[in-house]
């Protein structure tokens, strides 16, 4: 651990990153004018993502705030079915999605505005058959959650909540790809403002539903699926009636029925990387759950989640755009400035690391009492804050890097180092400290930070020896731009055969 902690340190300092790099690959240092330039690329294209992810955290609270209202018990049904909607479906559908990530900014980059359409229409009907199947799980959810041996009356009100947020899953079979194919243009004010929007009417239509009409817990979930539909239809409309579309799109047709091969070779280990993060914290309030006097805990531990994902929101954000921005520059077959790119989101994401550390430190004793006044709570929050501040050292880089591997379309290694990192290593750790050795809530924590310093150190020696020559041939491969392929090849083959050469190439050096 604490050598993974020294490469994090020396890994994390811009001169020391780009002498990594140098040493590997012979590089000159990038100038000043060309870090500043890139910096403000990330920028114009990372604020927006943030400031939508933002409002639609607000919004989530907003639907907590109307299920408290309801009472104790409906806001307990509300998270149980938020919890089993998160875990069976959100988490993969947003997985899945990212699976197209690199192949439409690699194409954007590269200048073929077919590859980008095509994946766009075939990913809408992937995410649509995978919404069917989810569906058919959450019609079950009552009998699931009756075999986990889970109160019977909170889960019927809880299965009443998630039927009412089924149209929600289908409205994301759509919008997931829609925002990745406008992102992947660096296209991304739409997005915010139709979530804007939709946030705004949010409020009302709670207010309507379930003040008004009193339609319990049913209202809640009706109202989020309604102002998620108005998010899609209302992004649809803008983009179409101002014609940010048509540089790059191809009427659907059967074609988007074929060639589905690279694309699950991509999305599959894309979902389980995602999935593996989410389960990570519903497995620890599991947890929580088993210790003596459980209440302290798992309330705790609510605190601190929602405190993690509201800071998640800003390294989340840059991983997106890195993402972006890598995939075009591979696309275009500029090697020199997606390796640019990585090292200046890799350093700005130490700093979010460290600035993240601060407040969650200074704010130790003052954060939760916004929340409870319970000493219990307040003492455990206390004590876990700084250990979630030091998660956030590792939880930052890993995140960008993340997104780095994304964009040059090696979603297998994050999901392995995912997989050793957080259930090989933090989770034994959780366990073993929290239950075997006695130092109990905060020995989860410890666990986390354990699994965020190992996951950080592996995607930081991923991403510092990555051979971006090599990556830029891939990205041909994969869009189909290699000279010795004919354009007929491209359009006819490239599309299915060519690109499960690259993809197969998981861990590249």
């Amino acid at each position: 651990m604490f050598n993974q902690i020294h490469l994090y340190f020396d890994l994390i300092s811009l001169p020391n990153f780009i002498k990594h790099f140098q040493n590997h690959h012979k590089l000159y240092p990038p100038s000043i004018s060309d870090t500043i330039t890139e910096a403000k690329a990330l920028f114009n294209l990372a604020f927006p993502i943030a400031l939508t992810s933002l409002i639609l955290y607000s919004r989530s609270i907003i639907s907590m705030l109307f299920l408290g209202h309801l009472g104790d018990t409906q806001l307990a049904a509300g998270s149980l079915a938020m919890a089993f909607a998160n875990i069976t479906g959100y988490s993969v559908l947003s997985g899945l999605a990212l699976g197209m990530e690199p192949l439409c900014s690699q194409a954007f980059g590269a200048q073929r505005p077919k590859v980008l359409s095509l994946t766009l229409h075939r990913y809408v009907v992937f995410l649509l058959f995978a919404s069917l199947l989810i569906s058919f799980v959450w019609l079950n959810m009552f009998n699931v959650m009756v075999f986990l041996h889970q109160d019977p009356y909170i889960t019927r009100i809880g299965y009443k909540y998630l039927l009412f947020s089924l149209p929600d899953l289908f409205t994301n079979a759509f919008a997931h790809p829609i925002r990745i194919y406008l992102r992947a243009q660096g296209i991304t004010l739409p997005v915010t403002l139709s979530t804007l929007v939709a946030t705004v009417l949010h409020l009302p239509l709670n207010l309507l539903l379930v003040s008004h009409f009193n339609y319990g817990v049913a209202a809640v979930a009706a109202a989020g699926s309604i102002s998620n539909l108005f998010v899609l239809v209302s992004l649809v409309t803008y983009v179409w009636a101002s014609g940010l579309h048509e540089p790059t799109w191809e009427n659907p047709s059967s074609e988007c029925l074929t060639g589905w091969k690279p694309l699950v070779k991509l999305a599959a280990p894309s979902c389980v990387s995602v999935c593996l993060e989410w389960w990570w914290y519903e497995i620890i309030i599991v947890l929580c759950g088993l210790m003596v006097n459980p209440k302290p805990p798992v309330a705790s531990m609510g605190i601190l989640i929602q405190t993690t994902s509201f800071i998640y929101v800003f390294p989340s954000s840059l991983s997106f755009a890195v993402s972006t921005r890598v995939g075009n520059e591979l696309g275009a077959n500029r090697p020199y400035k997606a390796r640019l790119s990585a090292v200046v989101a890799v350093f700005v994401s130490a700093m979010m690391g460290l600035s993240a550390s601060t407040f969650a430190s200074t704010m130790k004793d003052k954060w939760a009492r916004m929340f409870t006044s319970d000493p219990e709570i307040l003492r455990l929050t206390s004590i876990a804050l700084p250990i979630l501040g030091l998660c956030e050292l590792g939880n930052c880089p890993q995140t960008v890097s993340c997104g780095v591997l994304r964009g040059s379309a090696r979603p297998t290694t994050a999901a392995n180092v995912n997989v050793g990192a957080f259930y090989l290593v933090g989770m034994p750790m959780a366990v073993g400290l929290g239950f075997y050795v006695g130092v109990g809530f905060s020995g989860l924590w410890l666990g986390l930070l354990s699994a965020q310093i190992c996951c950080a150190g592996l995607m930081l020696y991923v991403v510092g020896s990555t051979d971006w020559d090599l990556q830029a041939k891939r990205a041909k491969m994969l869009t189909c731009t290699d000279s010795r392929l004919s354009n007929d090849d491209c359009d006819n083959k490239g599309q299915e055969e060519q690109p499960l050469i690259c993809i197969m190439v998981t861990l590249a050096p």
